[in-house]
Protein backbone atom coordinates (compact mmCIF):
# COMPACT_ATOMS: atom_id res chain seq x y z
CA UNK A 1 0.00 0.00 0.00
CA UNK A 2 0.92 3.67 -0.61
CA UNK A 3 0.29 6.35 1.82
CA UNK A 4 -2.65 7.99 1.18
CA UNK A 5 -3.98 11.47 1.77
CA UNK A 6 -6.47 12.17 4.11
CA UNK A 7 -9.58 13.15 3.10
CA UNK A 8 -10.47 16.92 4.19
CA UNK A 9 -13.08 15.84 6.65
CA UNK A 10 -10.67 13.24 8.32
CA UNK A 11 -8.02 15.98 8.72
CA UNK A 12 -10.32 17.99 9.99
CA UNK A 13 -10.27 15.46 13.29
CA UNK A 14 -7.32 14.56 13.35
CA UNK A 15 -6.39 18.41 13.55
CA UNK A 16 -9.47 19.05 16.59
CA UNK A 17 -8.02 16.25 18.79
CA UNK A 18 -5.80 18.02 22.04
CA UNK A 19 -3.92 16.16 24.83
CA UNK A 20 -6.87 16.68 27.20
CA UNK A 21 -9.48 16.49 24.57
CA UNK A 22 -8.96 13.33 22.24
CA UNK A 23 -11.08 12.32 19.53
CA UNK A 24 -11.69 8.98 19.16
CA UNK A 25 -15.14 6.74 19.15
CA UNK A 26 -15.59 3.55 20.54
CA UNK A 27 -17.51 0.69 21.12
CA UNK A 28 -18.14 -1.90 24.63
CA UNK A 29 -19.09 -5.00 22.91
CA UNK A 30 -20.17 -7.76 26.10
CA UNK A 31 -19.55 -11.57 25.71
CA UNK A 32 -20.95 -14.60 27.44
CA UNK A 33 -18.16 -16.46 28.59
CA UNK A 34 -17.96 -20.08 27.97
CA UNK A 35 -14.49 -20.27 30.84
CA UNK A 36 -12.35 -18.55 33.05
CA UNK A 37 -10.21 -18.03 30.85
CA UNK A 38 -12.28 -17.04 27.85
CA UNK A 39 -11.14 -13.42 28.00
CA UNK A 40 -7.26 -13.90 27.77
CA UNK A 41 -8.18 -16.33 24.68
CA UNK A 42 -9.65 -13.72 22.98
CA UNK A 43 -7.21 -11.39 23.35
CA UNK A 44 -4.63 -13.69 22.09
CA UNK A 45 -7.56 -14.15 19.48
CA UNK A 46 -7.47 -10.68 18.42
CA UNK A 47 -3.62 -10.18 18.62
CA UNK A 48 -3.37 -12.95 15.97
CA UNK A 49 -6.10 -11.67 13.38
CA UNK A 50 -5.42 -8.16 13.61
CA UNK A 51 -2.16 -9.05 11.59
CA UNK A 52 -4.00 -9.87 9.11
CA UNK A 53 -6.53 -6.94 8.48
CA UNK A 54 -4.84 -4.30 6.51
CA UNK A 55 -7.04 -1.40 7.94
CA UNK A 56 -5.63 -1.51 11.11
CA UNK A 57 -1.90 -1.39 10.13
CA UNK A 58 -2.69 2.39 8.43
CA UNK A 59 -1.07 5.20 10.97
CA UNK A 60 -1.33 8.97 9.67
CA UNK A 61 1.49 10.89 9.23
CA UNK A 62 1.55 14.88 8.90
CA UNK A 63 2.79 16.15 6.00
CA UNK A 64 5.47 18.91 5.99
CA UNK A 65 6.01 19.59 2.58
CA UNK A 66 8.17 22.30 1.37
CA UNK A 67 6.46 24.89 0.02
CA UNK A 68 8.00 25.25 -2.66
CA UNK A 69 9.33 22.66 -5.25
CA UNK A 70 11.63 23.00 -8.45
CA UNK A 71 10.48 20.36 -11.15
CA UNK A 72 13.56 18.24 -12.06
CA UNK A 73 15.20 17.99 -15.33
CA UNK A 74 13.85 14.48 -16.22
CA UNK A 75 10.40 16.14 -15.08
CA UNK A 76 10.86 18.88 -17.47
CA UNK A 77 12.18 16.29 -20.56
CA UNK A 78 8.98 14.15 -20.13
CA UNK A 79 6.77 14.53 -22.77
CA UNK A 80 3.35 16.19 -22.66
CA UNK A 81 0.91 14.72 -22.79
CA UNK A 82 1.88 11.58 -21.35
CA UNK A 83 1.91 8.56 -23.18
CA UNK A 84 -1.60 7.03 -23.04
CA UNK A 85 -2.89 10.18 -20.80
CA UNK A 86 -5.76 12.47 -22.15
CA UNK A 87 -5.60 15.85 -22.74
CA UNK A 88 -7.70 16.66 -20.04
CA UNK A 89 -5.89 15.25 -17.41
CA UNK A 90 -2.57 16.29 -18.71
CA UNK A 91 -4.13 19.93 -18.06
CA UNK A 92 -5.13 18.93 -14.68
CA UNK A 93 -1.45 17.94 -13.44
CA UNK A 94 -0.28 21.19 -12.78
CA UNK A 95 -3.40 21.70 -10.75
CA UNK A 96 -3.14 18.43 -8.64
CA UNK A 97 0.40 19.19 -8.27
CA UNK A 98 -0.37 22.59 -7.12
CA UNK A 99 -2.64 20.93 -4.19
CA UNK A 100 0.05 18.27 -3.62
CA UNK A 101 2.70 21.41 -2.75
CA UNK A 102 1.94 24.55 -1.27
CA UNK A 103 -1.75 23.78 -0.76
CA UNK A 104 -0.96 20.39 0.98
CA UNK A 105 1.14 21.99 3.32
CA UNK A 106 0.40 21.01 7.08
CA UNK A 107 -1.71 18.13 5.38
CA UNK A 108 -1.52 13.97 6.83
CA UNK A 109 -1.81 11.13 4.82
CA UNK A 110 -2.59 7.39 5.85
CA UNK A 111 -0.04 4.54 5.11
CA UNK A 112 1.08 1.79 6.09
CA UNK A 113 3.22 1.52 9.18
CA UNK A 114 6.23 -0.28 9.02
CA UNK A 115 6.92 -1.48 12.77
CA UNK A 116 3.58 -2.44 13.13
CA UNK A 117 2.71 -5.18 15.75
CA UNK A 118 -0.90 -6.06 17.25
CA UNK A 119 0.11 -6.56 20.58
CA UNK A 120 1.10 -2.83 21.03
CA UNK A 121 -2.57 -2.41 20.19
CA UNK A 122 -3.77 -5.17 22.16
CA UNK A 123 -4.52 -4.91 26.50
CA UNK A 124 -5.62 -7.98 28.53
CA UNK A 125 -6.61 -6.15 31.96
CA UNK A 126 -7.21 -7.70 35.48
CA UNK A 127 -11.02 -8.41 36.00
CA UNK A 128 -13.82 -5.99 36.36
CA UNK A 129 -16.28 -5.38 38.48
CA UNK A 130 -17.98 -2.90 36.06
CA UNK A 131 -17.22 -2.70 32.70
CA UNK A 132 -18.83 0.46 31.71
CA UNK A 133 -16.69 2.25 34.89
CA UNK A 134 -13.56 0.64 33.24
CA UNK A 135 -14.41 1.91 30.22
CA UNK A 136 -15.00 5.32 30.80
CA UNK A 137 -11.48 5.44 32.38
CA UNK A 138 -10.02 4.21 29.63
CA UNK A 139 -11.94 6.24 27.23
CA UNK A 140 -9.96 9.03 28.84
CA UNK A 141 -6.66 8.39 27.40
CA UNK A 142 -5.37 9.49 24.18
CA UNK A 143 -4.75 6.86 21.30
CA UNK A 144 -1.17 6.92 20.83
CA UNK A 145 -0.87 9.27 17.46
CA UNK A 146 2.37 8.01 16.10
CA UNK A 147 1.30 5.26 15.29
CA UNK A 148 -1.88 2.95 14.25
CA UNK A 149 -4.77 5.05 16.09
CA UNK A 150 -6.57 2.43 17.70
CA UNK A 151 -6.72 0.09 20.61
CA UNK A 152 -8.59 -3.60 21.39
CA UNK A 153 -9.31 -3.52 25.37
CA UNK A 154 -10.29 -6.68 26.69
CA UNK A 155 -12.14 -6.69 30.56
CA UNK A 156 -12.49 -10.11 31.75
CA UNK A 157 -15.69 -10.29 34.43
CA UNK A 158 -14.96 -10.96 38.08
CA UNK A 159 -17.69 -13.31 37.52
CA UNK A 160 -15.85 -15.40 35.13
CA UNK A 161 -18.90 -15.49 32.67
CA UNK A 162 -18.57 -13.00 30.84
CA UNK A 163 -16.03 -10.47 29.52
CA UNK A 164 -16.05 -7.18 27.33
CA UNK A 165 -13.96 -5.65 24.44
CA UNK A 166 -13.49 -1.82 24.43
CA UNK A 167 -12.50 -1.01 20.91
CA UNK A 168 -10.55 2.64 20.11
CA UNK A 169 -10.73 4.20 17.17
CA UNK A 170 -9.86 7.38 15.78
CA UNK A 171 -12.25 9.46 14.22
CA UNK A 172 -9.80 10.28 11.46
CA UNK A 173 -9.34 6.09 10.80
CA UNK A 174 -12.60 5.37 10.66
CA UNK A 175 -16.25 6.82 10.97
CA UNK A 176 -18.89 4.49 12.73
CA UNK A 177 -19.29 2.19 9.64
CA UNK A 178 -16.50 1.90 8.94
CA UNK A 179 -14.69 1.23 12.72
CA UNK A 180 -17.65 -1.70 12.48
CA UNK A 181 -15.92 -3.22 9.57
CA UNK A 182 -12.88 -3.14 11.02
CA UNK A 183 -13.60 -4.33 14.62
CA UNK A 184 -16.13 -7.01 13.01
CA UNK A 185 -13.04 -8.88 10.89
CA UNK A 186 -11.36 -9.65 13.94
CA UNK A 187 -14.63 -11.69 15.09
CA UNK A 188 -14.78 -15.19 14.22
CA UNK A 189 -14.75 -15.71 10.84
CA UNK A 190 -18.13 -16.25 8.88
CA UNK A 191 -19.60 -16.47 5.35
CA UNK A 192 -20.65 -12.72 4.37
CA UNK A 193 -22.45 -11.22 1.93
CA UNK A 194 -20.02 -9.75 -1.03
CA UNK A 195 -19.67 -5.84 -1.13
CA UNK A 196 -21.44 -4.20 -4.02
CA UNK A 197 -18.24 -3.04 -6.69
CA UNK A 198 -17.90 0.57 -7.01
CA UNK A 199 -19.53 1.63 -10.77
CA UNK A 200 -16.62 2.36 -12.71
CA UNK A 201 -15.51 5.83 -14.07
CA UNK A 202 -16.98 6.72 -17.52
CA UNK A 203 -13.71 6.37 -20.16
CA UNK A 204 -12.06 10.39 -20.13
CA UNK A 205 -11.92 11.95 -24.06
CA UNK A 206 -9.00 12.91 -25.62
CA UNK A 207 -10.27 16.66 -25.11
CA UNK A 208 -13.02 17.99 -22.65
CA UNK A 209 -15.91 17.47 -23.36
CA UNK A 210 -17.28 21.42 -23.94
CA UNK A 211 -21.45 20.64 -23.27
CA UNK A 212 -20.39 19.80 -19.93
CA UNK A 213 -18.90 23.52 -19.25
CA UNK A 214 -22.24 24.82 -18.54
CA UNK A 215 -22.71 21.84 -15.61
CA UNK A 216 -19.47 22.35 -14.33
CA UNK A 217 -20.37 26.01 -13.62
CA UNK A 218 -23.20 25.11 -12.36
CA UNK A 219 -22.01 22.98 -10.06
CA UNK A 220 -19.67 25.47 -8.88
CA UNK A 221 -22.87 27.92 -8.23
CA UNK A 222 -24.54 25.19 -6.30
CA UNK A 223 -21.40 24.31 -4.10
CA UNK A 224 -21.17 28.21 -3.40
CA UNK A 225 -25.13 28.53 -2.82
CA UNK A 226 -25.05 25.95 -0.63
CA UNK A 227 -21.76 26.93 1.19
CA UNK A 228 -23.97 29.97 2.12
CA UNK A 229 -27.15 28.42 2.98
CA UNK A 230 -25.49 26.67 5.56
CA UNK A 231 -23.65 28.92 7.45
CA UNK A 232 -26.93 30.96 7.31
CA UNK A 233 -28.56 28.30 9.06
CA UNK A 234 -25.82 27.71 11.80
CA UNK A 235 -26.30 31.54 11.78
CA UNK A 236 -29.73 30.93 12.56
CA UNK A 237 -29.48 28.43 15.04
CA UNK A 238 -27.76 30.16 17.67
CA UNK A 239 -30.39 33.46 17.65
CA UNK A 240 -32.60 31.79 19.82
CA UNK A 241 -30.13 29.24 21.83
CA UNK A 242 -32.25 27.10 24.49
CA UNK A 243 -30.19 24.64 26.19
CA UNK A 244 -29.14 24.54 29.60
CA UNK A 245 -26.22 24.57 31.38
CA UNK A 246 -25.57 20.84 32.10
CA UNK A 247 -25.14 20.43 28.55
CA UNK A 248 -21.93 22.46 28.39
CA UNK A 249 -18.59 22.50 30.32
CA UNK A 250 -14.74 23.22 30.84
CA UNK A 251 -13.55 20.12 29.44
CA UNK A 252 -12.09 18.42 32.64
CA UNK A 253 -10.54 15.61 30.21
CA UNK A 254 -12.12 13.16 32.50
CA UNK A 255 -15.13 10.66 30.75
CA UNK A 256 -17.88 8.16 32.23
CA UNK A 257 -20.08 5.89 30.00
CA UNK A 258 -23.12 4.23 30.82
CA UNK A 259 -25.09 1.80 28.99
CA UNK A 260 -29.26 1.05 28.57
CA UNK A 261 -30.76 -1.80 26.68
CA UNK A 262 -34.45 -1.27 25.53
CA UNK A 263 -36.21 -4.35 23.63
CA UNK A 264 -36.78 -3.43 20.00
CA UNK A 265 -40.15 -5.01 19.75
CA UNK A 266 -40.97 -2.55 22.27
CA UNK A 267 -39.86 0.51 20.11
CA UNK A 268 -41.66 -0.74 17.03
CA UNK A 269 -45.12 -1.05 19.35
CA UNK A 270 -44.77 2.91 20.10
CA UNK A 271 -43.77 3.28 16.26
CA UNK A 272 -46.97 1.30 15.11
CA UNK A 273 -49.02 3.23 16.97
CA UNK A 274 -47.82 7.13 16.43
CA UNK A 275 -46.50 7.05 13.30
CA UNK A 276 -42.81 7.73 12.28
CA UNK A 277 -39.85 5.62 12.41
CA UNK A 278 -37.35 4.13 14.82
CA UNK A 279 -35.07 6.76 14.65
CA UNK A 280 -37.62 9.04 15.60
CA UNK A 281 -38.91 7.13 18.53
CA UNK A 282 -34.93 6.89 19.36
CA UNK A 283 -34.52 10.34 19.62
CA UNK A 284 -38.11 11.13 21.52
CA UNK A 285 -36.91 8.65 24.71
CA UNK A 286 -33.51 11.05 24.63
CA UNK A 287 -34.94 14.07 25.05
CA UNK A 288 -37.87 12.89 27.47
CA UNK A 289 -34.89 11.29 29.52
CA UNK A 290 -33.13 14.78 29.23
CA UNK A 291 -36.18 16.44 30.68
CA UNK A 292 -36.22 13.76 33.69
CA UNK A 293 -32.50 13.82 34.85
CA UNK A 294 -32.58 18.04 34.45
CA UNK A 295 -35.64 18.52 36.32
CA UNK A 296 -33.88 15.80 39.15
CA UNK A 297 -30.99 17.19 39.41
CA UNK A 298 -32.33 20.83 39.99
CA UNK A 299 -30.97 22.21 36.52
CA UNK A 300 -35.18 22.49 35.35
CA UNK A 301 -36.44 22.23 31.67
CA UNK A 302 -38.57 24.44 31.45
CA UNK A 303 -37.90 26.65 27.73
CA UNK A 304 -34.66 24.05 27.16
CA UNK A 305 -34.84 22.78 23.65
CA UNK A 306 -31.47 21.98 22.76
CA UNK A 307 -29.73 21.36 19.51
CA UNK A 308 -29.37 17.87 18.85
CA UNK A 309 -26.83 17.19 16.10
CA UNK A 310 -28.20 13.84 14.26
CA UNK A 311 -24.86 12.20 11.62
CA UNK A 312 -25.93 11.23 8.86
CA UNK A 313 -23.85 8.83 7.05
CA UNK A 314 -23.61 9.14 2.76
CA UNK A 315 -22.13 5.72 2.87
CA UNK A 316 -23.58 2.82 1.53
CA UNK A 317 -23.09 -0.22 4.32
CA UNK A 318 -22.77 -2.87 1.19
CA UNK A 319 -20.93 -1.17 -0.81
CA UNK A 320 -16.81 -0.94 -1.38
CA UNK A 321 -15.42 2.45 -0.14
CA UNK A 322 -12.00 4.23 0.10
CA UNK A 323 -11.68 4.89 3.56
CA UNK A 324 -12.19 7.77 5.41
CA UNK A 325 -15.40 9.85 6.89
CA UNK A 326 -18.81 10.59 4.84
CA UNK A 327 -20.59 12.38 7.08
CA UNK A 328 -23.22 15.16 6.80
CA UNK A 329 -26.13 15.47 9.31
CA UNK A 330 -29.54 17.08 10.67
CA UNK A 331 -29.51 19.56 13.10
CA UNK A 332 -33.20 19.53 15.59
CA UNK A 333 -34.47 20.72 18.54
CA UNK A 334 -35.09 18.08 21.08
CA UNK A 335 -38.35 19.53 22.78
CA UNK A 336 -37.11 18.74 26.30
CA UNK A 337 -39.62 21.30 27.63
CA UNK A 338 -42.91 19.55 26.12
CA UNK A 339 -44.73 18.22 28.91
CA UNK A 340 -46.55 15.24 27.01
CA UNK A 341 -44.38 12.62 26.05
CA UNK A 342 -45.77 11.97 22.40
CA UNK A 343 -46.40 15.46 21.80
CA UNK A 344 -42.51 15.28 22.24
CA UNK A 345 -42.61 12.44 19.99
CA UNK A 346 -44.50 14.40 17.64
CA UNK A 347 -42.21 17.46 17.87
CA UNK A 348 -39.48 15.32 17.01
CA UNK A 349 -40.83 13.22 13.80
CA UNK A 350 -42.13 16.48 12.78
CA UNK A 351 -38.35 18.15 12.70
CA UNK A 352 -37.16 15.03 11.29
CA UNK A 353 -39.35 15.37 8.35
CA UNK A 354 -38.53 18.58 7.82
CA UNK A 355 -34.90 17.83 7.88
CA UNK A 356 -34.84 15.02 5.77
CA UNK A 357 -36.84 16.85 3.10
CA UNK A 358 -34.61 19.56 3.09
CA UNK A 359 -31.77 16.76 2.61
CA UNK A 360 -28.68 16.27 4.19
CA UNK A 361 -26.79 18.80 1.65
CA UNK A 362 -28.53 21.31 3.21
CA UNK A 363 -29.30 23.48 6.61
CA UNK A 364 -26.80 23.99 9.94
CA UNK A 365 -26.57 20.23 10.55
CA UNK A 366 -24.74 19.88 7.29
CA UNK A 367 -21.18 22.02 8.27
CA UNK A 368 -19.14 18.71 8.07
CA UNK A 369 -19.20 19.34 4.02
CA UNK A 370 -17.90 22.53 4.19
CA UNK A 371 -14.71 20.70 5.18
CA UNK A 372 -14.02 19.66 1.57
CA UNK A 373 -13.24 23.64 0.57
CA UNK A 374 -10.39 23.82 3.40
CA UNK A 375 -7.07 23.67 2.65
CA UNK A 376 -5.14 21.33 4.74
CA UNK A 377 -3.42 24.18 6.23
CA UNK A 378 -6.56 25.70 7.13
CA UNK A 379 -7.30 22.45 8.89
CA UNK A 380 -4.11 22.37 10.86
CA UNK A 381 -4.45 26.38 12.16
CA UNK A 382 -8.29 26.43 12.31
CA UNK A 383 -9.00 23.08 14.07
CA UNK A 384 -8.50 23.86 17.48
CA UNK A 385 -10.66 27.13 16.90
CA UNK A 386 -13.15 25.45 15.30
CA UNK A 387 -13.06 22.70 18.06
CA UNK A 388 -13.86 25.69 20.72
CA UNK A 389 -16.70 26.59 18.32
CA UNK A 390 -18.81 23.24 18.83
CA UNK A 391 -20.53 24.63 21.60
CA UNK A 392 -21.78 27.05 19.11
CA UNK A 393 -23.46 24.81 16.80
CA UNK A 394 -24.68 22.32 18.76
CA UNK A 395 -25.66 21.40 22.36
CA UNK A 396 -25.68 17.28 22.53
CA UNK A 397 -24.93 14.72 19.81
CA UNK A 398 -27.38 12.02 18.92
CA UNK A 399 -26.02 9.40 16.57
CA UNK A 400 -27.37 5.88 15.51
CA UNK A 401 -24.99 3.18 14.69
CA UNK A 402 -25.40 -0.06 12.44
CA UNK A 403 -24.81 -2.92 13.28
CA UNK A 404 -25.46 -6.25 11.15
CA UNK A 405 -28.82 -8.52 12.27
CA UNK A 406 -26.51 -11.46 12.72
CA UNK A 407 -24.85 -12.82 15.52
CA UNK A 408 -21.07 -12.37 16.20
CA UNK A 409 -18.63 -15.16 18.34
CA UNK A 410 -15.23 -14.15 19.06
CA UNK A 411 -13.91 -17.40 20.24
CA UNK A 412 -17.04 -19.02 20.17
CA UNK A 413 -18.22 -16.95 22.44
CA UNK A 414 -21.32 -14.92 21.78
CA UNK A 415 -21.37 -11.19 21.63
CA UNK A 416 -24.52 -10.34 23.46
CA UNK A 417 -24.75 -6.46 23.92
CA UNK A 418 -22.65 -3.93 22.57
CA UNK A 419 -22.74 -0.29 23.16
CA UNK A 420 -21.41 2.28 20.84
CA UNK A 421 -19.21 5.60 22.47
CA UNK A 422 -19.33 8.65 20.07
CA UNK A 423 -16.74 11.49 20.51
CA UNK A 424 -17.03 14.12 23.03
CA UNK A 425 -17.02 17.66 21.29
CA UNK A 426 -15.03 20.38 23.42
CA UNK A 427 -17.28 22.30 25.71
CA UNK A 428 -20.00 19.48 25.49
CA UNK A 429 -20.95 17.36 28.78
CA UNK A 430 -22.87 14.64 26.61
CA UNK A 431 -22.75 12.56 23.47
CA UNK A 432 -25.53 9.27 23.01
CA UNK A 433 -24.50 7.05 20.61
CA UNK A 434 -27.96 4.31 19.64
CA UNK A 435 -27.61 0.31 18.00
CA UNK A 436 -29.75 -1.86 17.40
CA UNK A 437 -28.31 -5.66 17.53
CA UNK A 438 -30.26 -8.96 17.91
CA UNK A 439 -33.67 -7.51 18.65
CA UNK A 440 -32.92 -5.12 21.00
CA UNK A 441 -31.83 -1.15 20.93
CA UNK A 442 -28.30 -0.58 22.82
CA UNK A 443 -27.95 2.81 24.29
CA UNK A 444 -24.52 4.24 24.57
CA UNK A 445 -23.84 7.63 26.39
CA UNK A 446 -20.24 8.91 27.47
CA UNK A 447 -20.15 12.08 29.17
CA UNK A 448 -17.52 14.52 30.82
CA UNK A 449 -16.53 12.61 34.03
CA UNK A 450 -16.35 15.80 36.21
CA UNK A 451 -19.34 17.77 34.53
CA UNK A 452 -22.12 14.89 35.24
CA UNK A 453 -21.01 12.71 38.12
CA UNK A 454 -24.64 11.23 38.03
CA UNK A 455 -24.55 9.43 34.43
CA UNK A 456 -26.32 6.50 35.72
CA UNK A 457 -29.03 8.70 36.72
CA UNK A 458 -29.61 9.76 33.08
CA UNK A 459 -29.25 6.25 31.86
CA UNK A 460 -32.36 5.07 34.18
CA UNK A 461 -34.06 8.07 33.08
CA UNK A 462 -34.06 6.48 29.32
CA UNK A 463 -35.58 3.34 30.68
CA UNK A 464 -38.16 5.24 32.21
CA UNK A 465 -39.29 7.31 29.21
CA UNK A 466 -39.46 4.02 27.13
CA UNK A 467 -41.73 2.93 29.73
CA UNK A 468 -43.96 5.99 29.69
CA UNK A 469 -44.17 6.08 25.81
CA UNK A 470 -45.55 2.46 26.07
CA UNK A 471 -47.69 3.30 28.84
CA UNK A 472 -48.68 6.50 26.61
CA UNK A 473 -49.24 4.01 23.11
CA UNK A 474 -51.51 1.43 25.60
CA UNK A 475 -53.87 3.71 26.61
Amino acid sequence: MTADPLAPLDLAFWNLESAGHPMHLGALGVFAARSPSAGAHAADLLAARAAAVPGLRMRIRDVWQPLTARPSLSALRRPWPAPGESLASALRRPLASALRGPFAFGGAAREPDPGFDPVDHIRLHAPAADFHAAAGRLMERPLERSRPPWEAHVLPGQDGASFAVLFKFHHALADGLRALTLAAALMDPMDLPAPRPRPAEPPRGLIPDVRKVPDLVRGALSDAGRALDIGAAVARSTLDMRSSPALGCAPSGTRRTAGVVLDLDDVHRIRKSVGGTVNDVLIAVVAGALRRWLDERGDGSEGVAPRALVPVSRRRPRTAHPQGNRLSGYLLRLPVDERDPLARLALVRTAMDRNKDAGPHRGAGAVALLADHVPPLGHRLGGPLLGQAARLWFDVLVTSVPLPGFGLKLGGDPLGAVFPLAPLAPGHSLAVAVSTYRGRVHYGLVADGAAVPDLDRLAAAVTEEAETLIDACDT
